[in-house]
């Protein structure tokens, strides 16, 4: 079971479920949990090895990890806490999941709020990924994360949510990390299958307007999915929520009342 934290409101019966990127952990939506809160039941869960879902000895020696595994630790979760549905939000590739999640079970998903989203890798992410599948049993995962953390958040005013993944991205032991980033052999085709496949989920993607990797994919989606809903934030970059925690805030917590009738 992945840990995770609850903060129950008094009156709402809507609950929002956050989920962090690869290297990151729960702690990142430092930023939201207060502005959430006081709205709605929140959810924080830290995704397997990381924050504080550590890997157990025992599975160590299990097969790699898949992204409909890791769906399904979000699902336990849901479970145990007896949510039928929540909105989610996620960052990065926390946003993967939660579109995965919608795949899977879609009842479960009231709405997806996705920052910094990725729908498709372009040429300099693939080299990217490339260039990691090379060094990455060769060289300390940590130079191979910095590298990646300056190209996809390059601006000095990228630089508190640069700082933000690498510090969460050094409680991951190495081992953890080749885990997840086996994960990218995986990513094409799921992708794919999400640009070409539309969910009929409410959903809103908030994107920095210097997120240079993957904003240009973004924009076609929202052209072309009648569900999908484009803010973009300007002079801001991947990681939206921690650039821009005030913009998220509002923009995010309306959408997710307009869509449960809250207004």
């Amino acid at each position: 079971m992945l840990h995770y934290t609850t903060f129950k409101h008094a009156t709402s019966k809507t609950w929002v479920t956050f989920v962090h990127g690869a290297g990151g952990s729960s702690s990142i939506w430092f930023k939201q949990v207060r502005e959430f809160s006081k709205n709605f039941n929140v959810l924080l869960l830290d995704l397997r090895g990381h924050g504080k879902s550590k890997m157990k000895f025992k599975d160590a020696f299990k097969k790699d990890y898949t992204f409909d595994v890791i769906v399904d630790d979000i699902v336990a979760v849901l479970d145990k806490e007896h949510i039928k549905s929540s909105h989610f939000v996620g960052i990065s590739l926390g946003t993967i999941l939660i579109r995965q999640l919608g795949e899977m079970c879609p009842s479960r998903v009231d709405s997806m709020i996705m920052g910094g989203a990725i729908v498709k890798m372009n040429v300099r992410s693939q080299i990217l990924i490339r260039f990691g599948n090379i060094f990455k049993s060769v060289v300390p995962y940590m130079w191979l994360y910095n590298f990646f953390a300056y190209i996809i958040m390059p601006k000095r005013n990228h630089k508190a949510s640069r700082l933000l993944f690498v510090n969460e991205a050094k409680k991951l032991y190495q081992k953890e990390f080749l885990r997840w980033w086996k994960l990218t052999s995986k990513i094409n085709p799921l992708l794919r299958l999400f640009r070409q496949i539309e969910v009929n989920i409410a959903t809103l993607y908030i994107m920095g307007d210097e997120d240079h990797m993957f904003l240009p994919s973004i924009r076609k989606i929202a052209q072309t999915h009648r569900s999908a809903t484009l803010h973009v934030i300007p002079n801001c970059g991947h990681v939206v929520n921690v650039d821009e925690p005030v913009i998220f805030n509002t923009r995010a917590i309306s959408f997710i009342k307009e869509v449960s009738g809250e207004r």
